[in-house]
């Protein structure tokens, strides 16, 4: 059932009455003689209709003057156990099914219509239903693409019904054609050079679409078996005196945020990591968020945790600034380059804040 299925009092107060709990994501409902406000389905007394008034969200009631019920607060820590279960289990389906299930399988299996479903699956990961079966299919195939007799076989064994509707949107789910992709990078060229700075070696690549990756280490040399591990039959070219200036560009911000960095940037990966990796770069230099905070800002405040995985696959440092991500008790951790360069990251950008 939908939301315009409770679109007026009537249908409102009867889902009360039902103690109908698909009611619970399109509103609650207020006691005027308490104070209280609840959800449809947590109705233990039902009041005088007289005595009830709706809203469409918790923030409403509470902007109106309500406080929730006691119950509420129980009934909230249940419920949100159950729908971790249902969307778990959901993912378990998804991730293990040779054909990818439908939404309607999906929300059946769940006990709940596909409107519901599909809200509760997006605001638990971020993701549709959809797009985390693509999401699935692309890890499948980037897997098998290396051991599998052809393409076009690895394509099937991913879960695509037809290979021509693969190749639609190939270069986006592996950032290159298959072919290339399958034999490491081969026939692709990156450019990448080396580089030294206050927080140690850097490495900066492009490829044909954008840098592709900045990262930070040690080691110059492990850096670079990195990337060529990465792409081990890709032609890594030494930059020429142009990417030496993109180089520059990417120390310079470094030591200097204030001066700002807009590149191009290859980004790669789901469209759920790639909503956090936009997000992150909204965030201006010398203030940070949290983790929760950031989940809010991608519109899915409860896929924290998935937000946290996203900072973490990031490979392109300080231009995708993950670094500005912290826990909400203010701890650091969390940074593929370390915490300690996280750190000065953060130090640098607020001291040039407030001198600026």
């Amino acid at each position: 059932m939908s939301t315009l299925s409770y679109a007026d009092d009537d249908a409102r107060w009867q889902a009360m009455q039902a103690r109908d709990p698909e009611a619970d994501n399109a509103f609650v409902y207020a006691v005027r003689t308490t104070g209280i406000y609840g959800r449809p389905s947590c109705c233990v007394r039902l009041p005088k209709r007289e005595n009830v008034e709706f809203f469409p969200d918790e923030a409403a009631a509470q902007a109106a003057g309500y406080r929730p019920s006691h119950r509420l607060g129980i009934d909230r820590s249940a419920s949100a156990i159950r729908r971790g279960a249902l969307v778990a289990l959901a993912c378990r389906l998804i991730e293990t099914s040779d054909t990818p299930p439908s939404l309607d399988e999906l929300a059946r299996q769940a006990g709940m219509s596909s409107f519901h479903f599909h809200r509760l699956f997006k605001a638990e990961t971020g993701l549709t239903p959809k797009s985390y079966g693509d999401a699935q299919r692309a890890r499948k195939l980037r897997g098998s693409l290396a051991d599998a007799p052809s393409v076009t076989q690895a394509v099937y064994d991913a879960g695509f019904n037809s290979s021509s509707r693969f190749y639609e949107h190939s270069s986006k789910l592996l950032g290159m054609p298959p072919g290339r992709y399958r034999s490491g990078g081969e026939q692709t060229q990156i450019r990448f050079a080396v580089a030294q700075c206050s927080l140690g070696a850097l490495l900066v690549a492009q490829s044909e679409r954008g840098v592709c990756a900045i990262t930070l280490g040690d080691d110059p040399d492990e850096l670079v078996r990195k990337l060529q591990d990465q792409f081990p039959k890709a032609e890594l070219l030494g930059g020429d005196a142009a990417f030496e200036q993109l180089v520059a560009q990417v120390v310079g911000f470094i030591e200097t945020p204030a001066l700002g960095l807009n590149l191009p940037l290859d980004i790669r990966g789901t469209a759920f990591q790639e909503r956090v990796w936009r997000a992150l770069c909204e965030i201006p230099a010398g203030t940070t968020v949290t983790y929760s905070e950031l989940a809010q800002r991608i519109g899915s405040p409860a896929a924290v945790r998935a937000v946290a995985s996203a900072c973490a696959a990031n490979r392109i440092a300080v231009a995708i600034p993950c670094h500005r991500v912290i826990r909400r008790d203010g701890d650091l951790t969390g940074y593929r380059w370390g915490i300690d360069r996280k750190k000065q990251l953060l130090q640098r950008e607020s001291q040039q804040r407030e001198e600026g």
